[in-house]
């Protein structure tokens, strides 16, 4: 054996034992004649020994260690005179017997230490020598537990983890599919799959009532934090279920992964809200109710006083930002500017100050009266102390852009804690979207999504109010403002699958070239069933107290989609085009 112990598990009560440890050396260093070496692996971090009388070929090799080589060292376990509580093995030290130098290894590019003084685009060229420094091996230890805790509990449930294709047929609707062309099939394309989502249907078509899978599924969609072109999903499906058996099932899963990962009690219930309370109250559907700053609509108060700006908007809305009142001139010119950026798309914004000494200032106070604002106030349900920032515009754009504003101020107040948790279930969303500039509804989830129950006489109508009211009988679970998954009850018989397809404007001889295959599927018998998807990277980050999943995944791409590691995605050779029956027509600019 090349080691009887890891780097991170002799302790004092080991003391007197001979060992023999391997690893990467992470530095040394000589004092008062003496060579210590800090000897680590993915367990910890050992120190060793090489006193100034031992035999100079043992100092001699002591003394050329770089860092990062690879070293097999041999030695008696001592008990430390000077101790060093950081460290878990910092009782003990290993006085060696000998060195062998297993690899030697080149200077590296940056220090492999907690706090690396590599930069992101260095680390990433670099991944393998990154994945040696300890934030990232938590991450993927955090990863590891995760998925175990989550096979174990969908185990105990009766759930089978059944594998299905990575190559499969393109789809509309969603991102972009990556393709594969087919060697053995000219002209044809492979997709690779975005998610199970028609594979899972048939296996509750097929009889497999309970199913999951940890998969890797793929889109071609810009990128950012929490967004990777492949990333995983915790993909589940059941038969004969109803909403409410899905959302039980899942709240013990989710309700087991944070008591086994980071010992917390999540609330029992888990909370819900309708889309629509979300939107009205915080302008998002995946809302933070870590805090409150809620949104109130203002706009009987504020709309036919003279202000044009008002009088012209459809909606009026408002957050009150606790203790903010003392915001200066200078600082709420600053947030008025930020408000205008692309990624909020704001044309302004009015502020009312409460200030402690009892009077109030507005940007708009020629406009109202005292007694006018002081109704707007309470409107917004303003306190004393508290900033009232007000957006307008069409409803739910403003409500939108309300919401990014009041997540903006939660992040400056110190509001979004990430070692708090605060799950939500958020229910009842809209089954389509109508999108002016196509003239046409789009899904907003996706087109096997079942309408409410009692929903059904809307689905069936012809009139685009009643389709606008039909709500969808599906969910997400939100948490800290992130959706970590969603799913929904889906459609199981083929006569309301059609009608679906036929509302999205997807003729039947396109729905039977893209779908017929599960249409045809429902046709067979199938039974009421629903599932539900979890992100399984963004799981992890959260869990983790990161925002982004790159540390979470091994070998994550960049922010536009690259693998710098193996500089990838690359050109292929002439040879593999023609046997692919694909050209070029990509011209690189001179």
């Amino acid at each position: 054996m090349y080691r009887t112990h890891t780097c991170g598990q002799l302790r004092a009560s080991d003391a007197g034992k001979k060992v023999t440890l391997a690893g990467w050396v992470q530095r040394s260093r000589k004092l008062g004649g003496m060579t210590f070496i800090d000897l680590r692996d993915r367990y910890g971090i050992t120190q060793l020994v090489v006193k100034a009388d031992a035999p100079a070929e043992l100092v001699e090799t002591a003394n050329s260690l770089g860092r990062e080589f690879v070293i097999q060292a041999t030695g008696e376990v001592v008990e430390r005179e000077s101790k060093n509580a950081k460290m878990d093995t910092g009782d003990i030290e290993i006085q060696l017997d000998s060195i062998n130098i297993l690899n030697k290894s080149v200077t590296p590019p940056f220090t492999i230490e907690d706090n690396s003084d590599g930069g992101e685009d260095l680390r990433a060229k670099y991944r393998y020598l990154d994945l040696r420094r300890n934030p990232l091996q938590r991450a993927l230890k955090i990863r590891h537990n995760i998925a175990i805790e989550i096979r174990n509990y969908l185990d105990s449930q009766n759930f089978m983890e059944i594998e299905t294709p990575y190559l499969i047929k393109s789809t509309p609707e969603g991102a972009r599919d990556f393709v594969v062309p087919s060697r053995m099939n000219p002209g044809t394309f492979y997709a690779l799959p975005q998610s199970p989502q028609t594979f899972k249907q048939l296996l509750m078509v097929a009889g497999y009532d309970r199913y999951f899978q940890i998969v890797r599924c793929f889109r071609d969609e810009d990128l950012r934090a929490d967004r990777q072109p492949e990333f995983t999903q915790i993909d589940c499906e059941m038969s004969f279920v109803e909403q409410e058996d899905v959302l039980n099932t899942f709240e013990g899963m989710m309700r087991t992964l944070f008591k086994k990962i980071v010992n917390v009690d999540i609330p029992n219930p888990i909370p819900r809200m309708s889309w629509y309370d979300a939107m009205d109250k915080y302008g998002s559907d995946k809302p933070d109710i870590r805090f409150g700053m809620e949104i109130h609509d203002i706009t009987a108060q504020t709309k036919g006083f003279g202000f044009s700006v008002f009088d012209s908007a459809e909606y009026i809305g408002s957050i009150a930002v606790p203790g903010a009142a003392s915001y200066t001139r200078k600082e709420l010119d600053q947030l008025t500017e930020w408000v205008k950026r692309p990624q909020v798309g704001a044309k302004g914004l009015v502020y009312i100050k409460l200030n402690e000494d009892g009077t109030v200032k507005s940007s708009v106070d020629k406009f109202y009266t005292p007694e006018q604002i002081q109704a707007i106030v309470a409107a917004a349900e303003a306190k004393k102390g508290d900033l009232v920032l007000i957006l307008c515009g069409a409803k739910r754009k403003a409500q939108t852009m309300l919401g990014v504003l009041r997540i903006e101020m939660g992040n400056r107040l110190g509001y979004r804690d990430p070692k708090v948790f605060a799950p939500l279930w958020v229910v009842d969303f809209p089954l389509f979207e109508w999108d002016d500039e196509t003239n046409r509804f789009y899904a907003m989830h996706h087109p096997f999504t079942a309408p409410k129950p009692e929903h059904l006489d809307w689905y069936y109508s012809d009139k685009k109010e009643d389709l606008e009211r039909v709500c969808a009988n599906a969910y997400d679970f939100v948490l800290n403002g992130t959706e970590l998954g969603g799913g929904s009850i889906r459609i199981h018989e083929a006569a309301m699958q059609e009608r679906m397809f036929e509302i999205l404007g997807i003729t039947k001889e396109e729905a039977d070239y893209k779908f017929g295959f599960i249409i045809n599927a429902f046709k067979f018998g199938a039974p009421p069933h629903g599932g539900l998807a979890f992100g399984f990277d963004r799981v992890c980050a959260l869990f983790g107290g990161q925002e982004t999943i790159r540390d979470y995944i091994a070998f994550p791409k960049n922010n536009q989609g690259r693998d710098v590691m193996i500089d990838a995605p690359s050109q292929i050779d002439q040879v593999q085009m023609d046997e692919l029956f694909i050209q070029s027509t990509f011209k690189p600019e001179e």
